[in-house]
């Protein structure tokens, strides 16, 4: 059994066990809450806590899961290329929008952070929370950030947008489907997209649309707003 835990494949198989059980339950709940990856996470500690397992076991496959998410951003460009024709038709309103909400999402973080006397590795953790995770992990470490509080802080947002967003949007009149489906996908990534798809075709397309852009200008932005601010 110690062999075991010494190996990769411990770590590796840990985390394959607690996404697949939040992804059974969030089949049959739908329940925003309940999302996989905060499930994955939150039995992973549980898991590691009740058999006092070391989290230096589990970190040898973690980390070469960690490695993996970043040349898993590739994939972002498949949704950019399926919307192709949307993202033609609608380009400036796109991408004006995802610039727009990209800027308040990272200088929000900068303004509150420094409003509440947070500075250092763990602000510059929470500034790419509303990116997707692999480009997040990504600034983060750029930053001089922790990406385990990058991660926490990118599902904490995901799961918050895909919750308030559809109420926030019909609050607002905001009808257009492309708009808000930019607006989920650009505020909660993934998170949010789940629940972009569940309201429509266009809406979760253009989510997806949206996290590729966001992705993009995020990594184009931190630099200069982080030297402006």
């Amino acid at each position: 059994m110690i062999d075991f835990l010494d190996t990769p494949y411990f770590g590796i198989l840990l985390s394959i066990i607690f996404f697949q059980l939040g992804l059974l339950i969030y089949k049959k709940t739908k329940i925003s809450m309940l999302n996989p990856l905060l499930i994955a996470i939150g039995g992973v500690i549980v898991f590691l806590l009740a058999f006092n397992i070391d989290v230096s076991h589990y970190s040898k496959g973690g980390d070469l899961i960690l490695f993996f998410l970043g040349p898993a951003t590739v994939i972002l460009a498949v949704p950019l290329y399926k919307n192709l024709p949307l993202l033609k038709a609608h380009l400036a309103p796109i991408l004006i929008g995802v610039a727009a909400g990209c800027m308040s999402a990272i200088a929000s973080i900068v303004l509150l952070t420094r409003a509440f006397g947070i500075n250092g590795a763990i602000a510059a953790s929470l500034i790419p929370k509303s990116v997707t995770t692999p480009i997040g992990i990504e600034v983060s470490t750029q930053l001089g950030g922790i990406p385990g509080i990058t991660v926490a802080a990118i599902v904490v947002t995901g799961i918050f947008g895909a919750v308030i967003a559809p109420t926030l949007c019909r609050l607002l009149k905001i009808k257009n489907s492309v708009a808000i489906g930019i607006a989920i996908g650009t505020a909660s990534h993934a998170g949010g997209t789940t629940r972009a798809i569940e309201l429509g075709e266009t809406e979760g397309a253009m989510s997806g649309l949206a996290i590729g852009i966001a992705g993009l200008i995020t990594v184009l932005l931190v630099p200069i707003i982080i030297y402006i601010m």
